[in-house]
């Protein structure tokens, strides 16, 4: 499927808001909550809809999905939650409020690292936390790990988005995995010390500012290069994107001083679904996370958000292609959710933000 034809279903879309009552429901369907906006959804529901006869009854949420589903309990309608970040979906299932899955489809099609070792959420995309660096005022070479930016030679020359965000929390969470909470506290601090200025806005903001000249390099996640450099309605947002190039942290180097710690491969974040405690429509909500999971369903994540598909094999955007390869951070997810809370302990000690 082209891009242009993936815009044009796009165009012709518009997403749900409400859930219909149970008594109005009608024929097999599904109940999904979405913190994935309409836009983006709405074209892989209806083709899943074509495929199977399973109509998808969806509710999206920008905030507040958690709060609703505790709230809502086993009367909850909900049969499957779509979000994004390792955290949101850590939080359902410490709050218990998901179920074990058991499919053959999504272990074939979902590497381990990206699916809950008990089945209790799938990974459908991922994305890459990088280091966007000015084109002219970044040398080659001179920064090719997260450790670097905690080098006194990038002191005033960094930008970021606020600690205590959801993407730097993982970030953080994943630095204690691989080297041990004190070493993490020692990044964070150094980290904070090179900032050109205090954390805010978004990963997008953090572009504007290389390209400005407030900073040189910043944190971000890989999918918004793609974002800014299609976006037609904000052309300014071309001449960021333009300004930057993406490096991919802590690759492999023989002969690295710091060893296998450093080339321990890029941070990665996922988008994911789960079947609710409460499904009523527990089957049909195991073949909606089937399909999404499937060719189909994963080339429509890389060609409209310039995400990376989960399933080996689909083909990427050309636009995210032509970035490079790059070697992921090979510590289960889940093994980086032990570690949020610690690290937003360590953003607060640091006054990471202030």
């Amino acid at each position: 499927m082209t891009r242009k034809t993936v815009v044009a279903v796009l165009a012709a879309v518009v997403g749900l808001t409400t859930l219909p009552s149970p008594a109005g429901a009608e024929g097999a369907h599904v109940n999904l909550y979405s913190y994935r906006q309409p836009f983006l959804m709405k074209p892989l529901l209806d083709a899943f809809t074509r495929k199977t006869g399973i109509k998808v009854n969806m509710v999206y949420a920008k905030t507040g999905m958690l709060e609703r589903l505790k709230a809502e309990g086993r009367n909850s309608p909900a049969d499957t939650v779509l979000t994004a970040d390792i955290g949101r979906l850590t939080d359902l299932v410490r709050a218990g409020l998901v179920q074990p899955v058991v499919s053959a489809v999504l272990n074939a099609n979902i590497p381990p690292q990206y699916r809950h070792p008990d089945g209790l959420w799938f990974g459908l995309t991922t994305r890459a936390r990088v280091i966007y660096a000015d084109k002219t005022r970044v040398k080659p070479g001179e920064v090719t790990t997260y450790e670097d930016l905690a080098d006194p030679r990038f002191k005033g020359r960094i930008c970021t988005r606020s600690g205590k965000h959801a993407y730097n929390i993982s970030l953080l969470a994943s630095f204690i995995a691989a080297k041990g909470e004190k070493a993490a506290e020692a990044w964070a601090r150094a980290l904070k010390s090179n900032l050109a200025r205090r954390p805010q806005g978004n990963d997008r903001s953090q572009v504007r500012a290389i390209k400005e000249g407030e900073c040189d390099v910043a944190l971000g996640n890989s999918y918004y290069m793609g974002k800014m450099a299609t976006n037609d309605k904000k052309p300014e947002q071309k001449a960021w994107a333009a300004a930057v190039t993406i490096i991919f942290p802590n690759q492999p180097r023989a002969g690295r001083p710091g060893g296998d710690a450093l080339g321990r491969g890029t941070h990665v974040n996922l988008s994911g679904a789960a079947v609710t405690k409460s499904a009523k429509n527990r089957d049909n909500a195991i073949r909606l996370l089937e399909f999404l999971s499937g060719d189909f369903a994963q080339r429509i994540y890389a060609e409209q958000n310039f995400e990376y598909p989960v399933k080996p094999g689909v083909p990427l955007h050309p636009l995210v292609a032509s970035w490079g390869t790059f070697k992921a951070d090979t510590v289960h997810l889940t093994e980086v959710a032990k570690y949020r809370t610690a690290a937003a302990k360590i953003m607060d000690r640091v006054a990471f933000d202030h």
